[in-house]
């Protein structure tokens, strides 16, 4: 099982997206199954996200800023590829921020 915490206007992805909820998907990852095509298969718009986390490490963002933010990084550059190649394994917990939360230091 993995967990994606969602924050933002993607809250509305949740099943209970009120303010006081955690916002939080559960989902059943596929074996070698690739981050890109584990969000996707959940319905997730790649294009509107703007930062993603994986573990509490910065998997990618579309912000320049993030890598000097000090953020532990899954890359060794920048952090800025929308490829979304890394295998998503069961226990994972995936940060996902929309592009209304673009500066969010976590």
């Amino acid at each position: 099982m993995v967990s994606i915490h969602l924050y933002g206007n993607l809250r509305r992805y949740a099943k209970d997206n009120s303010a006081s909820s955690d916002s939080i998907i559960e989902a059943e990852v596929k074996e070698n199954e690739e981050i890109y095509d584990f969000l996707e298969r959940l319905g997730f718009e790649i294009g509107e996200l703007y930062t993603i986390f994986i573990n509490s490490r910065l998997l990618t963002s579309r912000t320049k800023m993030a890598p000097f933010l000090g953020y532990q990084q899954v890359c060794e550059d920048e952090c800025l590829c929308w490829e979304l190649t890394e295998i998503v394994k069961d226990g994972d917990h995936i940060g996902l921020f929309g592009e209304d939360m673009p500066a969010l230091v976590a």
